[in-house]
């Protein structure tokens, strides 16, 4: 938990964009691996046995009735050497925007970007977690990040930068 928690608590955010949803499938997840950690038998990554178990819980939550579609956006923090308030400031800002229009695209073009871009995945491992073939894979990562960029550039032409 210590080691994946973040990991775990980020994706189901970014599949259900709720914070508190984040945090109920966060805890529901580490609660199923601790009742079935008998069961991985090491064939992926435990990163990617995790992030499969929580894509499931996050899809199984989204069936529950109550779920009702809430968009929080929150800024994605860098670790980087110090740096000025104003560079600081433009990242975030950047950062927000970007992720912003992750959060307007269809889930399954945010989950492949999400997993490509944050978690740095082969497409082999996400092709497992997303339970399709690789090439399903490859074509709605290169259709995701042409309707981002689209969506940026529609943007940044239409006077709505940062």
């Amino acid at each position: 938990m210590n080691e994946y928690g973040n990991d775990v608590w980020n994706f189901a955010f970014y599949l259900i964009r709720r914070s508190d949803a984040a945090d109920d499938i966060c805890q529901e997840v580490f609660i199923a691996v601790y009742e079935k950690l008998h069961t991985f038998r090491g064939e992926s990554s435990i990163k990617s046995w995790l992030l499969t178990i929580t894509r499931n819980k996050t899809y199984k939550y989204k069936r529950n009735a109550f779920f009702s579609k809430v968009v929080l956006v929150d800024y994605v923090s860098r670790k980087e050497m110090a740096k000025s308030a104003e560079t600081e400031t433009f990242d975030r800002l950047v950062t927000r925007h970007i992720w912003s229009n992750v959060m307007k695209l269809p889930i399954r073009f945010r989950e492949v970007l999400l997993l490509d871009a944050h978690y740095q995945l082969t497409v082999l491992e996400m092709a497992k977690i997303l339970d399709i073939a690789e090439g399903t894979v490859k074509s709605r990562l290169h259709r995701a990040r042409k309707k981002l960029s689209v969506l940026l550039l529609s943007n940044s032409e239409g006077g709505t930068d940062l």
